[in-house]
């Protein structure tokens, strides 16, 4: 299974220049924990997660930030081919909770989200069932069993 077969194709952006109080409330509207940071090109800057911005009664200290001051700018990105074990292994490895994904090319084209919830549900669905019914699914192994051990008396 790909990334382009469970990623969010409609990615919540905000400007590096908002506020960090519009972003929490963006992401509470929206009900996401993540969104991806455009400069005013449209390029890809940051990711800004509801961890970044605080607890719910820090309204303060987002008052008086702006986007570009919390963000993450290190950004990890997916190809929309890539397996989702290797996003998988990619977000475990290095602790973070969603990859934007970009079309390669000349000029990297943002296409979706791939977050830990989007994992899960795959999980929690099963290989057999797919998220979109319209792309071919491969079907999950079936489990080893182990050898049956014979006890000596």
């Amino acid at each position: 299974m790909r990334v382009q077969d469970v990623m969010t194709p409609h990615v919540r952006t905000i400007s590096a220049a908002e506020s960090a109080e519009t972003a929490y409330a963006s992401m509470k509207a929206l009900n996401v924990h993540h969104l991806v940071v455009r400069d005013d090109e449209a390029a890809l800057v940051g990711i800004v997660s509801s961890h970044d911005l605080g607890a719910a009664k820090e309204d303060g200290f987002r008052r008086n930030h702006r986007v570009a001051e919390v963000m993450s700018t290190n950004v990890v990105t997916a190809d929309p081919e890539m397996s989702i074990r290797q996003a998988a292994n990619l977000m475990r490895g290095r602790s973070i909770g969603c990859l934007p994904v970009v079309q390669p090319g000349r000029t990297p084209r943002l296409v979706g989200i791939i977050t830990t919830s989007d994992l899960l549900e795959v999980l929690g669905h099963g290989f057999d069932r797919p998220t979109h019914p319209e792309r071919r699914v491969l079907k999950a192994r079936a489990p080893r069993t182990e050898p049956k051990i014979k006890r000596m008396h």
